[in-house]
């Protein structure tokens, strides 16, 4: 079992960065693929970005690409998420999340999930 807490959201400017931790209980976290995605209001839930267990993969959503980066540190059982030049279309709660199998994009491919934290970007 893996247990996942999110945590530096906020209010922040279009154009501002964010960053996002996910802190995980349990010592087979480094065993798990990461993933964060992010629900707007009325709207489903979508893959933001994905990261292999040892760190040397990455994947983005096509919105987020060149924007967004997602890391792992095993040795603090944490991953991130560094969002930079926000836009208001990027308001949502995030949640990480962490995948035994399956596709990386698609959320039910992922077994564990935290509660979300709150990003909110003005224009």
């Amino acid at each position: 079992q893996v247990q996942l807490v999110e945590s530096g959201g906020g209010l922040v400017q279009a154009g501002g960065s964010l960053r996002l931790s996910c802190a995980a209980s349990g010592r087979t976290f480094s065993t798990y693929p990461m993933g964060w995605f992010r629900q707007a209001p009325g709207k489903e839930r979508e893959f933001v970005a994905h990261i292999s267990w040892s760190g040397g993969s990455t994947s983005y959503a096509d919105s987020v690409k060149g924007r967004f980066t997602i890391s792992r540190d095993n040795a603090k059982n944490t991953v991130y998420l560094q969002m930079n030049s926000l836009k208001p279309g990027d308001t949502a709660v995030y949640y990480c999340a962490a995948r035994l199998s399956g596709r990386y994009d698609l959320e039910a491919s992922y077994d564990y999930w935290g509660q979300g934290t709150q990003v909110t970007v003005s224009s």
